[in-house]
């Protein structure tokens, strides 16, 4: 589907733009919209946007691409005054995509009308306004006194009973037995692109968990939890899609591109000698590591046409979280092209982290056995700024929380040629921790 009439619609708008300095030390969180946040935090600092200005909505093949032209034009036309000048300031807009080019789901970009910020220790707040003409309002869209919402009293979680899903635990390790089976088989491809010929190596089964959300205060706590618990992952909202993700797609800042990628998991121990003992099992895993391993060369072979450098850390390294282990890879490079942050999102997804290796084979694998919309699940979730730049995670650990109140959570593994059926599945269960729990379970 071609870029749709609403996107068009959108990049024609011509907004005003003012980013000023503020002395704040509230946490920004609770001051999210309790119905529709948007948030980007991690370790306290980010940004969170309050009301809609613009709203770009794309789907199919094209909808990164679509979603990138139509925010190209949107900040050629803007006007924007940035006194700041830090990585989230001037004019922004909060991204969630989703993962598959067949998906129902719509993919966002949401403009808002007021952006908090903090970072490096200083604190902003964007204000975004359509320009009407009226220069009376646009004076005053840049006054620098900005009345800013007062953070909400905190409250407990809402609670939330999960029920498997649409893949229930035997079918999920059905699933996974079966993807075992073409790895084994060497599963060829029937066509797909040349330079990812060959056959089934890896390939990314997810499962679900629905329930229904029916507390009235809405959705801080909840957001507040998973950034209390997960400090050091990317905390999101964006559209009904919140999450914790340790998984950075892609970041761009001033000419610098990094990228995380995480492949290979194992649970914590239950003390410092035992944890110790699963980390270092973890880094000396076969299976782990090549699974690691194919997660990194595609990551790489897709962001490096684009850079003009790009290094990699020299071996896997243990990334530490709450209730896991993951082999993890810092890439960090230098662009090469002038690509915006979104045109590398469109060049690495879907990573193999989350589809598989080769691309062209797992994906209709996925499709086929899952047998459910991922929706935005495993898609790419950030922000842009007017630049270009942004910070981009894989949307992993999170819920998509629909209007009608029903909660959909997802957690998946990577399946490769020595994949156990029942350890994938309980691999699953660690995964879902962080969303359960951030909806009191």
């Amino acid at each position: 589907m071609s870029q749709t009439d609403d996107a068009v619609q959108a990049a024609s708008a011509r907004l005003v733009v003012r980013t000023v300095a503020v002395d704040e030390t509230e946490p920004l969180i609770p001051r999210a919209d309790p119905r529709h946040p948007l948030v980007w935090m991690r370790r306290g600092e980010g940004i969170v946007g309050l009301g809609e200005v613009v709203r770009i909505e794309t789907t199919g093949a094209t909808r990164v691409e679509d979603a990138a032209a139509a925010w190209t034009s949107l900040a050629e036309l803007a006007e924007i005054d940035d006194r700041v000048g830090l990585p989230g300031t001037g004019l922004v807009a909060f991204g969630a995509f989703a993962f598959a080019d067949e998906s129902e789901a719509m993919s966002v970009l949401i403009v808002p009308e007021l952006v908090m910020g903090r970072r490096d220790g200083r604190a902003w707040v964007t204000r975004i306004s359509l320009d009407t003409g009226d220069d009376e309002a646009t004076d005053a869209s840049g006054s620098a006194e900005v009345a800013l919402p007062e953070p909400a009293p905190k409250r407990q979680v809402p609670r939330v009973a999960f029920t498997p899903g649409s893949l229930p635990p035997v079918a999920y390790e059905a699933a996974v037995a079966e993807a075992v089976r073409r790895i084994d088989a060497g599963e060829l491809e029937d066509a797909g692109e040349l330079e990812e010929a060959g056959r089934l190596e890896k390939v990314v089964l997810a499962r679900q968990l629905v329930g229904e959300l029916h507390e009235d205060a809405g959705l801080r706590a909840t957001i507040n939890r998973l950034a209390e618990d997960y400090p050091d992952t990317w905390v999101f909202a964006v559209d009904g899609l919140i999450g914790a993700s340790p998984e950075t797609l892609v970041r761009v800042d001033h000419g610098t591109v990094s990228a995380r990628v995480l492949a290979g998991t194992a649970s914590r121990g239950a003390g410092e000698a035992s944890d110790r003992e699963r980390a270092l099992a973890l880094a000396a895993s076969e299976k782990d590591r090549a699974e690691h391993a194919l997660a990194v060369e595609s990551a790489v072979q897709r962001l490096a046409p684009h850079t003009a450098r790009l290094d990699t850390s020299p071996e896997p390294f243990t990334l530490q979280l709450p209730n896991l282990w993951h082999l993890a890879t810092d890439l960090k490079g230098t662009l090469g092209d002038g690509s915006s942050s979104l045109d590398l999102v469109q060049a690495v997804h879907p990573t193999a982290a989350v589809a598989g290796t080769p691309r062209s084979i797992a994906l209709p694998a996925i499709a086929e056995l899952e047998g459910f919309d991922r929706g935005r699940y495993a898609g790419p979730v950030g922000w842009i700024d007017g630049d270009g730049d942004g910070e981009w995670a894989i949307a992993l650990r999170c819920a998509q929380v629909d209007p009608d109140g029903t909660v959909t959570a997802y957690a998946g593994c990577g399946i490769v040629h020595d994949s156990v059926p029942a350890d994938e599945l309980a691999e699953t269960v660690m995964k879902f921790r962080p969303i359960v729990e951030a909806f009191g379970g």
